[in-house]
């Protein structure tokens, strides 16, 4: 057997294998786009501007929870696509297109904060420049639909960013 056959052998699945995740916790917006800047291309970096956010993010639970027997699991939210709506439960409002496609790019990407640029080139195909008040006014109808369905899902601004998805562990995206 050659080194090399021998070297992959070892190696097993590269899947199995850790890699590094930088995270770096700072409330300063301009601080976090600096170190994206400096940091881009090294590892995966989360940047968040608080403990709370990070615990959110990664699924640690509080110290003060309440015990498990007390507290229902939360419903998973689910964009239907075919019928261009939202559940929670038993409960289901409509969307818009845009409402539609902006929730599908929070959805599908959880992690992520999403710029307001990006998210106008995404939802409405275009650049958008300086039409933050767009995607604002999408937000507040969308925050106003996830309120009336009762999920833990909502769409949080990271200031001097962006905006993403929290409390979004089970939401997930149907496709016809």
């Amino acid at each position: 057997m050659a080194e090399d056959d021998e070297a992959a052998v070892d190696r097993g699945d590269p899947a199995d294998e850790p890699f590094p995740l930088l995270i770096a916790v700072t409330p300063s917006p301009a601080e976090r786009i600096r170190l994206a800047e400096r940091l881009d291309g090294i590892a995966p970096l989360l940047l968040v501007a608080d403990l709370d956010e990070l615990r959110r993010l990664i699924g640690v639970p509080r110290q003060a929870a309440a015990p498990a027997s007390e507290t229902a699991p939360a419903a998973a939210l689910v964009i239907d696509s075919a019928r261009s709506a939202a559940r929670c439960g038993d409960r289901e409002v409509d969307l818009t297109r845009l409402e539609h496609d902006l929730l599908t790019c929070l959805i599908t990407e959880p992690a992520r904060v999403w710029s307001y640029a990006e998210l106008h080139r995404t939802v409405w195909g275009d650049e958008g420049r300086g039409r933050k008040a767009d995607v604002q006014s999408l937000v507040k109808r969308l925050r106003r639909k996830l309120h009336d369905l009762g999920t833990d899902a909502a769409i949080d601004v990271v200031r001097g960013v962006g905006l993403r998805l929290t409390d979004h562990q089970q939401a997930r995206v149907e496709r016809a």
